[in-house]
């Protein structure tokens, strides 16, 4: 039996949700909703898959809200 914790990353893609880009941060919470109910069920390496993926879909819910507000700045300032 494997004793350590898998990180699940759910406050990360509840904040990224909230404030950075909601449909991909949506994204991250059902996945991050999955590691501990699959960690508690044995299912090891399908925690580790779904924390796996809510990690990269917070990055991805960070990277796009970054991408969206750079252009929103460059935009405004060409408008200028």
């Amino acid at each position: 039996m494997q004793s350590n914790k898998v990180p699940n990353y759910l406050p990360q893609a509840i904040l990224l949700a909230i404030f950075c880009c909601q449909p991909f941060g949506i994204v991250a919470i059902i996945y991050a909703a999955q590691v501990n109910a699959k960690f508690q069920a044995g299912d090891y390496e399908g925690a580790t898959t779904a924390s796996d993926n809510a990690k990269k879909w917070c990055w991805i819910s960070f990277g796009a809200a970054i991408l969206f507000y750079l252009l929103i700045f460059i935009i405004g300032s060409l408008n200028q």
